[in-house]
């Protein structure tokens, strides 16, 4: 049962196949967002006991109707939300080639192909961000969070090397490093797994567009130093999940430069896919400068979930970091100019993540990317005029196409007014956005645009059924 006949084969992939089509033609057409009931999940899912054997018609099926009742449509037209995309019809194509293949990357000689597909693309972004490709080095991740814990990691590695023998106890300070309040989440979760805690992820000030105040950061490191800790990290942000902040990469680098060489991070999961529009690259002036980089295609470039990469302009410092010896691993390529992906990462074994970035790449290049991001923005801008006229407030100031917004009138930036409004839009299937809190600005709706079906009419949709709900919240 685990391989079918040929037959079954051939009529499981064409329904397959029709199912995929039937998806990507008429997702526009479907509520944007379910309604949720968990009980009814259940019960649909309750006679699934494996004691018996489900035809596989029925079990392809059963998925099939499953996920389009049971999930937010992400490639809706309409889903204004978190960056997760409507993949391109090139990276599904990579997605079905790599389950049939299988390809497993931990050893180079096992998939030498994908290992250098992987490394081709990491070349090719570091010359966008201004790295040296032929010096740059990286690997791909499951996301932006792995990513993001990488960079963490080799950088405790160039500041404190004792610690991958020692660990953090050898130490006789606290290491810390420096985020803004608008930084990714996930550096908590990174220095709480790395050891260091929480409390070593310190917050710098931001200005009235919640950018990351270089001033104060250079405060802050001198401060922790005279108190007797160890900053070795700043994490500057292109492109903040609520908001599109755009931290000023230049003269952070200068700051952790100028106060013993900090390494600097770049977290650019999904800003960072303008270093591919010529009038949107200023906005990544200073990253040519960072130790490293980290970078979401399947944010931006519209690639399937998930596809994360780690980027440095410091070769070696992966291999210091992550590897160890293993004696049941392939020599095959032992004697090659090659890298072994298990020996640059925190994953072992692993999916060719790659090959749904290379094939859509290939197929768009980058002129097709660069007019895709390019009308995306025009979109924003547009959802920004049509907000104005409907008596919306703009509150975040970003090039890129995350659009925060309260109401002009009296409970206009409640949160209860905001979640209502929110709530109300998602509800009705039409669309989907979300609030977000902006430090001192306080709750607002927010809606990003980073959808490559998005059309214009699609924005008018929006802007009409916030009217709506807001005359209802009222």
């Amino acid at each position: 049962m685990l391989t079918l006949d040929a037959e079954t084969r051939g009529e499981l992939w064409r329904r397959l196949a029709e199912a995929i089509e039937r998806y990507a033609a008429e997702v526009g057409e479907a509520r944007v967002a379910p309604e949720l009931d968990f009980e009814e999940i259940r019960r649909a899912l309750a006679p699934f006991d494996f004691e018996r054997p489900v035809p596989p018609f029925e079990a392809l099926d059963f998925a099939v109707g499953g996920l389009w009742k049971w999930q937010v449509h992400t490639p809706h037209p309409r889903y204004f939300g978190l960056f997760n995309p409507a993949p391109a019809t090139m990276g599904i194509a990579a997605d079905a080639l790599v389950a049939a293949f299988n390809p497993q990357l931990a050893a180079w000689s096992h998939s030498p192909l994908a290992a250098e597909v992987e490394q081709h693309l990491i070349r090719a972004l570091a010359g966008r961000f201004g790295f040296d490709p032929a010096r740059a080095e990286g690997t791909f991740t499951s996301g932006g969070a792995e990513a993001n814990h990488t960079a963490l990691s080799t950088a405790v590695t160039r500041a404190f090397p004792e610690v991958g023998r020692r660990g953090m106890m050898a130490l006789r300070s606290q290491p810390v490093l420096y985020v803004s309040p608008q930084a990714h989440h996930s550096f908590l979760k990174a220095a709480r797994l790395a050891g260091l805690g929480t409390e070593a992820v310190r917050e710098v000030r931001v200005d009235s567009r919640l950018r990351m105040i270089p001033e104060d950061l250079a405060d802050r490191i001198r401060e922790d130093r005279e108190a007797g800790l160890a900053p070795f990290m700043v994490v500057a942000t292109v492109g903040s999940t609520s908001a599109g902040v755009v931290d000023p990469v230049a003269d952070l680098a200068r700051v952790a430069d100028e106060e013993g060489g900090l390494w600097l991070h770049v977290d650019a999961a999904w800003g960072g896919a303008a270093a591919l529009v010529p009038e949107l690259r200023p906005l990544l002036e200073g990253t040519a400068r960072a130790s490293s980089i980290t970078f979401d295609a399947h944010k931006w470039l519209s690639v399937p979930m998930g596809a994360g990469m780690y980027i440095t302009r410091h070769p070696g410092i992966l291999e210091r970091t992550f590897r160890v010896a293993a004696g049941y691993m392939p020599r095959d390529g032992a004697a090659l100019p090659v890298a072994d992906p298990y020996a640059h990462s925190m994953q072992w074994s692993r999916r060719f993540i790659g090959l749904k970035v290379f094939l859509s790449l290939a197929v768009a290049g980058w002129a097709g990317y660069e007019e895709s991001i390019r009308r995306q923005v025009a979109l924003g801008n547009r959802l920004r005029e049509r907000l104005r006229e409907e008596g919306w407030v703009l509150v975040n100031d970003t090039p890129l196409p995350v659009v925060c917004f309260v109401d002009s009138g009296p409970d206009g930036r409640s949160a209860a007014f905001l979640e209502r409004v929110a709530a109300a839009v998602v509800a009705s299937g039409e669309a989907w956005l979300s609030t977000a809190v902006l430090g001192e600005v306080g709750p607002a709706l927010r809606a990003c645009i980073t959808n490559h079906r998005t059309a214009p009419e699609d924005v008018d949709a929006l802007v009409a059924a916030l009217g709506r709900a807001r005359a209802a919240a009222v």
